[in-house]
C-alpha cells in the first residue's frame, strides 16, 4: 500500500486542524489518528458500530461549532484551546483496512504510532472497539522509560483469548501485562457484568493491578483516585466510552450505570496531566448509532479538547526521539 493512512469520509480533519498523511515528515505537537477496526471475534463482528466512531467524532461539531472552539474561550480550560500558544496539532486519518487482511489493520497502526511517537507528537487515538489499543501500547515501546497505563472501563478486559482470538476488545489489558514497558496499570470505573471470570481477576491482582472499582471511585473521590497513580509518568491512557456514565456517553454496546460523570472524568484527565507526560490516550467503544441527541459526541468533543488544552497548559510537549 502507498501509504499507513487514508482520510476520512466527510470533513477530513478533527476540529479542521490540518490533515498530514506523511508520517515519516510529521512535525506536530499532537496527533490524532483513526484506528476502525478490532480483531473480531465472528464474520458478524466486522465491521462493528464502534467502527463508526472515529468519522462521527470528527463530523461533530459543525464548521461554525469549530471556530467557537478553536477561538472562543473555554471555562473547562480558562482560556481559548490552544492558550495563545503556537502549537500544531493535525489529523493523521484513519489507518488502512483489508477485510481480507485483519492482522493488517493492527501492524499498520503499531507503525503509525510508532512513527507518530518517534517525531515526538503527543497522539490521540480514535476507536474502533477496545481491542484497537493492543497494537498502540506495542508502540510504546520506543520509550527509554517504563510506562504506567491508566484503564477506564466498565470491563476489566483481561480475557486471555475468545473463540481463539487473543487480541480482542476484551483482552487489551491482558495483552499490556505481557510487555515489558508496561510497569504498572491502574484501572478505575470496573463494574456490572462483562466478559471477566473470577480467573480473570485473579490473575489482574496477581499481576499488580489497582482495581478501583467504580463504586470505590464515587466513594474515595477522583484526588484520592489520583493519589493512587505513581507519580512522574510517563502515562498512557485507554479510554473505554462505556466507563462513563450512560447518561452521558449513551452511545455505546453494554450500557452500565455508575460509571464516571462529566466533571470526575475532567478532573482526572487534568489530573493525570499535571501529574506527569502523558504520551497519549485512545478513546474507544463508542456507538454512534446508539447515540442520543448527540450527547455522545459532545462528550467525545469535550474529552479530546480537554486532554489537548490540559496537555498544553501543563507544557507535556515532547521532543522527537533519537534512532
Amino acid at each position: 500500500m502507498s501509504s499507513i493512512t487514508e482520510l476520512p469520509s466527510g470533513r477530513q480533519s478533527f476540529l479542521n486542524f490540518p490533515a498530514q498523511r506523511d508520517l515519516a515528515a510529521l512535525q506536530a505537537d499532537f496527533a490524532v489518528l483513526g484506528v476502525p477496526y478490532g480483531r473480531p471475534y465472528s464474520h458478524d463482528d466486522c465491521p462493528n458500530d464502534q467502527a463508526k466512531a472515529p468519522d462521527a467524532i470528527r463530523s461533530f461539531p459543525s464548521d461554525l461549532d469549530v471556530q467557537y472552539t478553536l477561538e472562543h474561550f473555554d471555562f473547562d480550560l480558562a482560556g481559548p484551546l490552544l492558550a495563545g500558544q503556537n502549537v500544531r496539532v493535525v489529523d493523521c486519518g484513519n489507518v488502512r483496512h483489508d477485510p481480507a487482511e485483519p492482522g493488517l489493520h493492527y501492524r499498520l497502526a503499531e507503525q503509525a504510532a510508532r512513527q507518530i511517537f518517534m517525531s515526538g507528537a503527543v497522539l490521540l487515538v480514535l476507536g474502533g472497539d477496545h481491542g484497537i489499543p493492543i497494537p498502540i501500547l506495542r508502540a510504546l515501546q520506543v520509550f527509554a522509560e517504563p510506562v504506567t497505563l491508566v484503564h477506564i472501563d466498565a470491563h476489566l478486559d483481561w480475557r486471555d483469548e475468545i473463540d481463539g482470538e487473543a487480541e480482542g476488545y476484551s483482552s487489551p489489558i491482558r495483552r499490556a501485562s505481557e510487555m515489558p514497558w508496561i510497569k504498572h496499570i491502574v484501572q478505575i470505573g470496573m463494574r456490572g457484568i462483562g466478559s471477566a471470570r473470577e480467573e480473570e481477576v485473579r490473575a489482574a491482582k496477581a499481576y499488580g493491578c489497582d482495581i478501583i472499582d467504580a463504586y470505590e471511585m464515587h466513594d474515595i473521590g477522583i484526588p484520592a483516585v489520583l493519589e493512587r497513580i505513581p507519580t512522574g509518568g510517563p502515562y498512557y491512557l485507554t479510554i473505554d466510552a462505556d466507563g462513563i456514565d450512560p447518561t452521558i456517553m449513551p452511545a455505546v454496546m453494554a450500557q452500565t450505570p455508575g460509571g464516571l460523570n462529566w466533571p470526575q472524568l475532567r478532573s482526572l484527565i487534568h489530573g493525570l496531566v499535571a501529574k506527569g507526560r502523558v504520551l497519549g490516550m485512545d478513546f474507544v467503544e463508542m456507538a454512534p448509532t446508539h447515540d442520543v441527541g448527540g450527547i455522545s459526541l459532545i462528550h467525545a468533543e469535550r474529552l479530546l479538547c480537554n486532554f489537548i488544552g490540559a496537555s498544553i497548559r501543563h507544557g507535556h510537549r515532547q521532543q522527537p526521539l533519537n534512532g
